[in-house]
């Protein structure tokens, strides 16, 4: 039976309503976890749609990034979410768009002329060069068509491959214990710093280009799982249903990282560089096992 059309309709699916989903899930998991009701889970959309009613106000030092910056970082969250849905392209062009998202990013927050977007400029760019060689292990990983045999050692290895690969995950969307995007103190705060003086529709393209960007590691991390988990069982997953699992696969996810929030706190800035560094250690060492197993 010929499946592409079905295949298809998925992705088309998953491409307009994923990310839809994944943020307000975080946040409504995080509420519930905390005992309170929280917001609605497609709040996000609402917000979006408000802001792009409004017109931007934008600072006495803005130029060009003021301009293209929202543009821009829309754009590249826009190229990064096709990749990993329909893989029309390798998966290393993935850092690429990450690298254009936040040229994009800072160059709007040190246009304003703020000490804010001087503060959380510097903080997003040591973590993007702590992140980035992790993001790149983990597309070389997933680009190495390895796979996994039933054992109780490949399994072990493939879930703690995975579970650190999170680590790197939540650095890059500068959620907790990297940052917190509920804080407003100036000693903590490192994506919200940079949007300070963004509003109206600028405001809804970051926060757009932001929610993309949740969903697209969301699907990457359970579709890097499910291509390891091929051979398990000695059957081979159909392509939709690879797809459809993925769509589950990122929502799960969504919510463990919600309730991830709701029981973890920012850590200190100096406890960053070493988490990276014994991250980046332990995925080469996991990624070698798992490949001999």
């Amino acid at each position: 039976m010929n499946y592409t059309i079905l295949t298809i309709f998925i992705m088309i699916f998953t491409f307009f309503t994923l990310p839809l989903f994944t943020g307000g899930i975080i946040r409504k998991v995080r509420a519930r976890a905390q005992g309170r009701k929280g917001p609605l889970i497609l709040q996000n959309l609402n917000d979006i749609i408000r802001l792009l009613k409004k017109t931007p106000i934008d600072g006495p030092f803005s130029g060009i990034f003021g301009e293209i910056g929202p543009i821009f970082a829309l754009f590249s969250s826009l190229m990064i979410w096709s990749i990993v849905v329909f893989e029309w392209s390798p998966f290393i062009m993935i850092p690429f768009f990450l690298g254009m998202q936040r040229i994009a990013l800072t160059g709007y927050a040190m246009e304003t002329g703020t000490s804010f977007g001087g503060l959380g400029t510097s903080r997003e760019i040591l973590l993007f060069i702590a992140t980035e060689p992790i993001i790149i292990l983990l597309i070389i990983v997933a680009q190495s068509k390895m796979s996994m045999v039933f054992s109780w050692v490949g399994l072990v290895l493939g879930a703690l491959f995975l579970s650190v690969s999170l680590v790197a995950i939540l650095a890059e969307l500068a959620r907790p214990p990297f940052d917190d995007p509920r804080t407003h103190l100036e000693l903590t705060m490192v994506h919200e710093a940079m949007l300070l003086e963004a509003s109206g529709k600028s405001m809804a393209l970051f926060e757009i280009s932001y929610q993309i960007k949740i969903a697209s590691f969301m699907s990457f991390i359970t579709k890097l799982a499910l291509e390891h988990s091929h051979d398990i069982y000695g059957l081979e997953i159909p392509h939709y249903l690879t797809n459809l699992l993925s769509f589950g696969g990122a929502l799960l996810l969504a919510a463990v990282i919600g309730y991830w929030e709701a029981i973890s706190s920012r850590r200190k800035w100096t406890w960053i560089p070493e988490t990276i560094g014994l991250t980046f250690l332990f995925l080469i060492v996991f990624g070698t096992l798992v490949k001999l197993i």
